[in-house]
């Protein structure tokens, strides 16, 4: 078997057995591999990205944040780059949330250029679901928070030209739009 194509399928299923037991926040509760499998399908299809192992750390890119997997079980593994490129787009989760999410915007601009495609490809990818399947019991303005949170994320990024970038402000700008849109109505009617 093809070595990329067989680091892939590992990836794949390493991922899967990991996050076996994880859900989504939506109401249907779906299966939480679906999630960095979209991250690695944007990453494919819409970025055109063919490194496998930064597509195999796409399919890895939660296991260290949510689960109790390494570093260094994932180097030796999947090889250091791939366990660096995941190590880079985990958050501490030792840390409070409100911290957390100060450090993403803040750190940013120190990632690769391969993790902060991923970083966005990840951030595409919850807004997509934020917007099909809301988290249960979000309101919408925990939403637009998120939104904000993840465009200052993004926007603080090394990767400024990108069809990634381009699909991240595209379904950002959608949501917002959408929301104001409905807004508007509302008070129209």
């Amino acid at each position: 078997m093809n070595r990329s194509i067989h680091l892939l399928l590992a990836a794949a299923a390493f991922a899967a057995e990991r996050h076996r037991r994880q859900r989504r926040k939506d109401a249907e509760a779906t299966p939480y591999i679906n999630h960095p499998l979209e991250v690695a399908r944007l990453l494919a299809e819409v970025g055109r990205v063919r490194d496998p192992e930064v597509l195999a750390a796409a399919l890895l890119h939660d296991v260290i944040e949510d689960t109790r997997t390494t570093r260094r079980v994932l180097a030796r593994r999947f090889g250091a780059r791939v366990a660096g490129l995941v190590v880079e787009v985990t958050d501490d989760k030792s840390l409070r949330k409100k911290v957390r999410k100060r450090l993403q915007i803040e750190h940013a601009h120190c990632l690769s250029r391969a993790a902060a495609l991923i970083k966005i490809a990840d951030k595409t990818a919850n807004l997509q679901d934020i917007r099909r399947r809301p988290p249960k019991g979000w309101s919408a303005v925990r939403r637009r928070e998120y939104f904000a949170h993840a465009a200052a994320v993004v926007e603080a990024s090394p990767v400024k030209r990108h069809p990634l970038l381009t699909r991240f402000r595209r379904v950002a700008t959608r949501r917002r739009t959408a929301g104001r849109r409905r807004a508007v109505s509302s008070r129209l009617a």
